[in-house]
């Protein structure tokens, strides 16, 4: 059963609420002011649960490396696992390593491989952040999280509130499920099979750095519209 608020608490939760517009501003001019100064960046997103050593960590510490000496920042929600393997990798390409920390209850502990560090209080903010100055797009495996992330990249350049960037599907033995199940979506007219085709399939760093080079060659020639996010 729901606890009714009583008028005095309502206020009080009222008051919050207008602070918390102001707390969201700081976040959002704190971000900008930082993110509009680190060049073109790919956006990793991964499961924090992955240890050094294993077959993904290692591969997405290559495929940073490789974009970082391409002098392309990477961008990573700065804690462990896959995101302490893209800004382990950023960082040894020489490129900007940016961590987007975020307060969580338990406590995500940053990782000692950023040398540009942003924290977030709200996921949305950060997002914002993932998003706004993104080239392309590396989903390792992950959990929740990483998935929630990777539909949310989809869905703006699906819906042209992004540019269409170049989003790559790292592990196809474990993402093709999803990729399957999207067929279904396609088949009864959820979605477009061309919103499907979004995605691509690749464990090669070279292959990446080169999508992203062409996607920034057509986006310094002007041949894409600024996008809403």
């Amino acid at each position: 059963m729901t606890t009714p608020v009583k008028p005095g608490d309502r206020a009080a939760l009222e008051l919050d609420d207008t602070w918390r517009v102001f707390r969201v501003m700081s976040e959002l001019v704190s971000g900008f002011e930082t993110m509009a100064q680190i060049g073109p960046a790919v956006t990793m997103y991964g499961s924090a649960r992955v240890k050094p050593g294993d077959r993904y960590y290692e591969l997405a510490v290559r495929i940073a490396e490789t974009l970082g000496a391409a002098g392309y920042s990477v961008v990573s929600g700065g804690g462990s696992g896959i995101m302490e393997a893209a800004n382990k990798g950023a960082l040894a390409g020489g490129a900007n390593s940016v961590a987007l920390n975020i307060g969580l209850p338990e406590e995500q502990t940053p990782n000692p491989y950023s040398n540009v560090s942003l924290d977030f209080r709200y996921f949305f903010t950060r997002k914002v952040m993932f998003v706004k100055y993104a080239y392309g797009f590396v989903i390792m495996p992950g959990g929740y999280g990483t998935l929630e992330e990777c539909l949310t990249a989809l869905t703006l350049i699906q819906t042209k509130r992004s540019h269409k960037v170049p989003v790559f599907m790292v592990g196809e033995e474990y993402w093709h499920g999803l990729y399957d199940w999207l067929k279904q979506g396609v088949e009864k007219g959820y979605l477009e099979e061309q919103d499907r085709r979004l995605i691509s399939f690749t464990e090669d760093p070279d292959e990446i750095l080169r999508r992203v080079q062409q996607y920034a060659k057509s986006e310094e020639a002007g041949e894409h519209q600024a996008p809403s996010v």
